[in-house]
């Protein structure tokens, strides 16, 4: 189907006729085939948020808002396995993995049901009795959102449920690669009644559907997920205009085991870490931080437990985790681990592609990565995919340095039975989210985003409500009278 483009409230094509065939990397079969919009197509969409917003169409009041997204979520969890497979075939994960996104994303636009309204601003003290002054927010404006394909629906959720709950208006563009489940959410708030304009769906590339976001100017803010080299360039042209920027940039985040952490936890979870959706989650442990004591033991059952993983498609209940996204992206991870091998490091497991029924999908082994040192490229570089190294440490202040020694700032975590240690490392490490004996849960109520090049502003919770509003400050003097300052006489 080629009317896939959502502009204005109307299903239609791309406007120079493009299309593009959605391929399931599990297997290389043909999921569908989507609109390929142009820039043209994309100022179209802008044109009809700008329309929307200054119309006021979507100018209700916040619980009205609120109880918008409330319907949404409802309507999410009555579609919810219908989402999952689209989910699924778009992007190789396991059934179960997208079906428990699902639930996430629903819980998403709940919480901001929920909060939306709740930010009532602040009333200031003027010092004189005749002038009310006080703080609101505001929306933004028109939005331009631009999201990736590891976690589709998902990041799209982080933004479009904030945003509306907010009052704004938007274009969003996902990623090429997995488009369905933004099509089934677009015909949820179609269906819902989301008033035309409000919410418009952009398809395909960035050079050409998604560079407009970020430089038009009726674009008011841009919020961008994905990859560092994109980000900078996102940050450049949305310079052009000093529109809001929110950026999230990925990681290399570590994962710092001391010896007196519970052991078969921390190997699990650093499993779990590295591993789920085959690595391809921003905030990966692909840093294994380990205390030298215990760390030869560490990395033993670590790999042997990794050679155990069983790989398969997204509807084989067998399997524990599934392919990489495209055959470009396998290319990538596999000249990542050649590169650091050829700097001295050594593949304990994995580094290689998948054989026999998986030769028709892009899988990765499971690949565990030891003797690596500080500044390998292996260290440094996001890799993407199903990878981890195993660095060493003797003291506490030798671990937080080695964990802080990135230029990404987004996540860690850090494993101990000492409480005090365990608050000390936290409070020391540069990351956006800092788990404690677990790894990977997050919150819709707890903010997510980077220090550092992971990148600006916040995602979830109520900063991540603020990014798509704006501050203003209303000053009423209720007893206006002649200032004197200038005489009136000549």
């Amino acid at each position: 189907m080629s009317e896939t483009l959502f502009i204005d409230g109307r299903w239609v094509s791309a406007r120079q006729g493009g299309t593009r065939t959605i391929h399931c990397p599990a297997d290389g079969s043909e999921v569908g085939v989507v609109a390929e919009a142009t820039s043209a197509d994309t100022e179209a969409a802008i044109a009809a948020a700008r329309r929307a917003f200054d119309a006021g169409a979507w100018d209700v009041t916040a619980p009205e808002r609120g109880d918008f997204l409330l319907r949404v979520a409802a309507r999410l969890r009555e579609r919810k396995d219908e989402f999952a497979r689209a989910e699924s075939l778009d992007t190789g994960k396991r059934f179960v993995e997208s079906q428990i996104d699902m639930d996430d994303i629903a819980s998403c636009f709940q919480y901001y049901g929920k909060v939306a309204g709740q930010e009532a601003g602040r009333v200031v003290d003027a010092g004189d009795p005749a002038v009310v002054s006080k703080v609101v927010s505001e929306p933004v404006g028109v939005c331009g959102m631009i999201t990736p394909w590891n976690y589709p629906l998902l990041q799209v959720a982080w933004k479009v449920a904030p945003a509306l709950a907010a009052g704004n208006a938007f274009v969003l563009k996902p990623a090429e690669l997995t488009p369905h489940t933004a099509i089934l959410l677009m015909d949820v708030l179609d269906e819902l009644g989301l008033p035309a304009g409000v919410a418009n769906l952009v398809l395909g590339a960035g050079a050409e559907a998604g560079a407009p976001l970020s430089s038009h100017p009726d674009v008011d803010l841009v919020s961008f997920t994905g990859g560092l080299v994109t980000g900078r360039k996102i940050a450049a042209s949305a310079a052009e205009t000093v529109k809001k920027v929110a950026l999230e940039l990925g990681g290399k985040n570590p994962n710092v085991i001391f010896a007196d952490a519970d052991f078969d936890a921390a190997v699990d979870n650093a499993l779990n870490g590295a591993f789920v959706h085959s690595g391809q989650v921003c905030s990966a442990g692909a840093r294994i931080v380990v205390e030298e004591s215990i760390a030869e033991r560490f990395t033993d059952e670590l790999v042997r437990r990794a050679r155990n993983i069983r790989l398969g498609g997204p509807f084989d209940e067998s399997a524990e985790s599934g392919p990489l996204i495209s055959a470009e992206h396998r290319q990538k991870v596999t000249d990542y681990v050649k590169a650091g091998v050829e700097e001295g490091a050594r593949v304990r497991c994995g580094g290689e592609w998948g054989t026999g029924e998986l030769e028709q999908g892009y899988y990765y082994l499971p690949t565990v990565i030891d003797r690596v040192e500080r500044g390998m490229s292996l260290v440094v570089d996001e890799a993407f995919g199903p990878v981890v190294t195993i660095e060493t440490f003797g003291t506490e202040d030798e671990a937080v340095a080695t964990a802080n020694d990135t230029f990404y700032g987004l996540a860690g975590a850090v494993w101990t039975g000492d409480a005090g240690r365990a608050e000390r490392v936290a409070s020391r490490l540069r990351h956006g989210t800092i788990w404690i004996n677990d790894f990977h849960p997050y919150l819709p109520q707890a903010e997510w985003g980077g220090m550092k090049q992971s990148g600006t502003g916040r995602e979830l919770g109520l900063h991540g409500m603020a990014e798509y509003t704006e501050t203003k400050h209303i000053y009423h003097n209720t007893a206006p009278a002649v200032t004197g300052w200038f005489s009136d006489e000549k």
